[in-house]
């Protein structure tokens, strides 16, 4: 039999174990949010209830974000800004914005600065007329007639009282290739905010790592972009973001030519140089928008962006399936 002490030690035990169940493990979720899976795992030292808490935080404000940016909802900023850009009478006009969508618009305008119009959010004034799912494809006429609306330097932002207004009427944002990278920040703020060490947040091809698996690196791989079950590359990373755009996400084949999402501003075609283009950096707002700027350049173009941007590197395969390595990556340890 156990002493009396050692009794009331063990109760002590069971009792604590009661009111603070799974003390310490990783906790994760998964939910359908933008189009794409939003993931979220991270390690938690505390209540089980805190951190599922935490989790729903997250899911909640990728929630928020998408009603706030989705093209595709009726009732988003986004869709507003949108609609006032297609009014004949109305573009010219000055239209307040929220300081969140006006942010996002002025990093946007930057990456397009940096990248000599690579990266342009008005490619959806010829995006709108493809059909991914139906193999729909804009005629050489409707390009034509819609490519001049592809410039970012139709949107004008005045910083002292927030408002956009437009050079021409027609002009269609989408901020695709830039907001998933925020959605991303935004989970990642709230877990730091927590006191998280140990954590990765992803939306489709946008992730960023807090800390490592604690002691072991995280495994992130490159997809094949021509196989289902392969991956070209898998990188051991901690405490980064990491971004990828490929060919093989949103596309349809006509006939041996392959039409995916990730258009040319200058053609309002398909960008056919690379097949993916994965970019690692220390915030995935910069890694998403530069993953899709690449893509755009090229690999030799690509790369030399990359090449000379402090804290950037890319992995890039080309149109052949053959890999390309930034400066950063191809240094011997």
């Amino acid at each position: 039999m156990l002493p009396p002490a050692a009794k009331s030690l063990l109760s002590a035990v069971a009792l604590m174990l009661l009111c603070h169940p799974a003390l310490a493990e990783w906790y994760s979720d998964k939910q359908a949010i933008m189009g794409t899976e939003v993931a979220v795992e991270l390690w938690y030292e505390k209540r089980h209830a805190q951190a599922e808490q935490i989790l729903q935080k997250i899911m909640a404000e990728m929630r928020r974000i998408d009603q706030h940016f989705s093209l595709y909802i009726d009732s988003s900023e986004l869709s507003e800004l949108n609609r006032h850009a297609s009014n004949k009478d109305a573009y010219a006009k000055p239209l307040s914005v929220s300081p969140e969508l006006f942010n996002l618009l002025a990093d946007a305008q930057a990456i397009s600065e940096l990248s000599e119009g690579a990266f342009d959010i008005t490619f959806a004034s010829v995006a709108k007329f493809y059909d991914y799912r139906k193999g729909v494809k804009p005629d050489r006429r409707q390009i034509a007639q819609q490519l001049p609306a592809i410039n970012y330097k139709h949107i004008l932002l005045n910083q002292q009282d927030r408002s956009v207004r437009f050079q021409r009427p027609g002009v269609s944002i989408d901020l695709g290739g830039i907001a998933k990278g925020y959605a991303v920040d935004r989970g990642v703020g709230i877990l730091r905010a927590e006191g998280i060490e140990h954590a990765i947040v992803s939306a489709g091809g946008d992730s960023r790592l807090i800390g490592d698996r604690r002691g072991r690196p995280w495994l992130t791989g490159i997809k094949d972009p021509r196989s289902e079950e392969e991956m070209a590359v898998v990188m051991p990373l901690q405490d980064t973001a990491v971004s990828t755009s490929g060919d093989y996400e949103r596309f349809f084949l006509d006939g041996d030519t392959r039409y995916h999402h990730i258009l040319h501003p200058k053609t309002g075609d398909s960008a056919r140089e690379v097949q993916s283009v994965t970019i690692l950096g220390a915030a995935a707002i910069t890694t998403d928008a530069l993953s899709t700027t690449v893509f755009v350049l090229g690999v030799a173009r690509g790369l030399a962006l990359v090449n000379r941007l402090p804290g950037i590197d890319a992995v890039i395969i080309d149109n052949h399936g053959r890999l390309h390595y930034s400066a950063e990556l191809e240094r011997p340890e």
